[in-house]
């Protein structure tokens, strides 16, 4: 097993802490397994898409929440009783629980969530506050300038 050292971080950050513990956190861990198999999409510059492959579950097997910025999906399906026809041969559809956990930046929030044909779409966006965005500081001097925002200074 490698390990990272993430001590240089520390000097040249500020602010970050969480930031920083959260890579050193994801670096200790170990790989898990690759159920349900997934993937994350950039769909413009702050929307995303999670989509999970989670055939055989219903909307009822399946919970979604988000805390403290962890998107946590989990999927737990109340086993069926084998058919009183028949006995199955093989079974290789995957009907196990699981527990998906997803890291998400500030700021982000769960859009929407659809479930069709065994795909989960998480939808993701990134809202940033308007005190967040950037602004243009005015230099004062022997005018009196004042704070001028971003979105006004590029209309003039």
């Amino acid at each position: 097993m490698r390990t990272t050292d993430f001590s240089p971080l520390y000097r040249t950050i500020v602010g970050f802490d969480r930031l920083a513990n959260m890579m050193a956190t994801a670096a200790k861990q170990e790989p898990v397994g690759g159920y349900p198999p997934y993937n994350i999409e950039q769909l413009a510059e702050h929307e995303y898409r999670i989509e999970l492959a989670v055939a055989g579950f219903g909307e009822d097997d399946l919970d979604i929440q988000v805390q403290e910025n962890v998107l946590t999906i989990a999927g737990k399906r109340i086993p069926v009783e084998d058919a009183k026809d028949g006995r199955f041969i093989h079974r290789g559809i995957a009907e196990r629980a699981f527990e998906r956990r997803f890291h998400l930046a500030d700021h982000v929030r769960v859009r929407d969530a659809r479930l069709d044909n065994g795909l989960l779409e998480i939808f993701l966006e990134r809202e940033i506050p308007e005190a967040m965005k950037p602004r243009r500081i005015a230099v004062n001097g022997k005018s009196g300038a004042r704070l001028i925002s971003e979105t006004k200074a590029d209309a003039a």
